[in-house]
C-alpha cells in the first residue's frame, strides 16, 4: 500500500480527473465499497479519506478488495480473454474455493491453460490470484471481526464459542476446547511488500510477506499448535516491530531488539540461531552451515530449516545462499532477497 501523503495525493487527484496516464501505473482501492479501480474509473469519486492506492492487483486482492465491474481494472491494458474472464467470475462465485483440476476441466480447460492465461496478463498465475482474493478476505473479516471479539474477551468470555475467528471460515476448523491462546495479527507495508505479524503481549510468533507461498497453512498450522485465535490487533510487540522495520529499510537500524518466539526441532533452532550469528551485510552459504553444525551432508537438512523459518527479516535466511555463489531460493521471492542483501551491503560499507 503506498503510504506516502504526496504520492497518495499525486493518485487521488488522478483518480479525479480521470488521467489515463495512470492506468496500469497504481490500483485506487475504495474502502467505502470494496473495490479496486483503475485512475480511469467513471464511477462517482469517493473522498480522499477512504481511498487505499496499490502499485499492483495483487496486493489490492490481498488487502481484501475485489476487482470494479464498471472499470473492470483487471483487463488493463486490454480486454481478458474469455478464459480469464471466466476464471474471474468462477472466483468471486465461490472466493473460498481451493480449486483442483476436476474444477478446471469442468469449465473446459485445464490448470496448465489457467496458469499461463494468468500468468501474461497479470504477472502471477491463477493459483496465486485464488489465494489472493481468499487471503484478502480473511484478513479484511479479521479486521471487521475484531471489536466484536474484543467486546467479547472485556466481557470474560474465555470459551472457544465465544469468538467469531474469521479464520475458522478459510483456514480450518476452531480451536479444540480449553485454554485459546490470543494471537493478534498486524499489517505493515514496506518498500517491497505488506507483511503480516502474529504477536501476544510477550513475543513475535510470524512475521511473513503476504503473498508468501503457503502462509495459509502455515498459519493454520501455528492456530493448531497453540490451540489459537487470531483477531486483528496490535501490541506493543508489533508497534515496536512496525518502528524498527521502518529504520531498517532507512538503513538506519542493523539490529531488532523485539522479542520473538520459535518452537522448532533441536536441529532447527541450531540453524536459526546460526542465521542470527550472520553479521549485516554478509552471506554464508548451506554448507558452511552444515559445516557448523558438524556434519557437511547435512546440507539438505540445513535448507529444510531455513525453509521452515517464519520470522522473515529476523531471522535472517536471506543471508543464506548456494554453495556456487547464486542467490538460490527464497519464500518471499528471489526480487526481496536481492534487494534485502544489497541494503544490508549498503548499511555494513557505511
Amino acid at each position: 500500500m503506498i503510504t506516502a501523503m504526496d504520492t497518495r495525493k499525486e493518485y487521488y487527484e488522478a483518480l479525479v480527473r480521470k488521467d489515463s496516464t495512470y492506468d496500469g501505473i497504481f490500483f485506487a482501492a475504495i474502502k467505502t465499497t470494496g473495490v479496486f479501480c483503475h485512475a480511469t474509473c467513471t464511477a462517482k469519486k469517493p473522498k480522499f479519506e477512504n481511498c487505499e492506492f496499490y502499485l499492483s492487483a495483487e496486493e489490492a486482492l490481498l488487502a481484501g478488495y475485489r476487482p470494479c465491474k464498471r472499470c473492470t481494472p483487471l483487463s488493463f491494458p486490454k480486454s481478458l480473454p474469455d478464459e480469464v474472464s471466466e476464471l474471474v467470475a468462477a472466483i468471486e462465485a465461490n472466493p473460498n474455493k481451493h480449486w483442483r483440476e476436476a474444477d478446471f476441466a469442468q469449465l473446459g480447460m485445464t490448470s496448465a491453460t489457467a496458469r499461463r492465461k494468468f500468468k501474461q496478463i497479470y504477472h502471477m498465475t491463477f493459483v496465486q490470484y485464488a489465494r489472493a482474493r481468499r487471503m484478502g478476505m480473511a484478513f479484511k473479516e479479521i479486521k471487521s471481526g475484531s471489536k466484536v471479539i474484543e467486546q467479547q474477551l472485556n466481557s470474560g468470555y474465555q470459551s472457544s464459542s465465544g469468538f467469531n475467528d474469521a479464520f475458522t471460515k478459510i483456514m480450518g476448523n476452531p480451536p479444540k476446547k480449553g485454554v485459546v491462546k490470543i494471537l493478534y495479527a498486524s499489517f505493515i507495508s514496506t518498500p517491497i511488500g505488506r507483511m503480516i505479524s502474529l504477536s501476544d503481549d510477550s513475543y513475535l510468533y510470524l512475521l511473513e510477506f503476504l503473498d508468501r507461498r503457503g502462509l495459509e497453512k502455515e498459519i493454520e498450522k501455528m492456530r493448531r499448535k497453540y490451540n489459537a485465535r487470531i483477531i486483528h490487533g496490535e501490541t506493543v510487540i508489533t508497534q515496536n516491530l512496525a518502528n524498527e522495520l521502518a529504520l531498517y529499510f532507512k538503513e538506519e537500524l542493523t539490529h531488532f531488539t523485539i522479542p520473538i518466539h520459535t518452537e522448532g526441532s533441536a536441529f532447527q533452532e541450531k540453524v536459526w540461531q546460526l542465521l542470527c550469528d550472520i553479521p549485516i551485510g554478509a552471506t554464508v552459504n548451506y554448507k558452511d552451515i552444515a559445516i557448523q553444525l558438524g556434519d557437511k551432508n547435512k546440507v539438505r537438512a540445513v535448507g529444510n530449516a531455513n525453509g521452515a523459518n517464519q520470522l522473515a527479516i529476523l531471522i535472517p535466511c536471506h543471508r543464506v545462499i548456494n554453495t556456487n555463489g547464486e542467490l538460490g531460493g527464497y519464500g518471499g521471492g528471489i526480487a526481496r532477497k536481492k534487494y534485502l542483501l544489497d541494503l544490508e551491503r549498503r548499511m555494513r560499507a557505511d
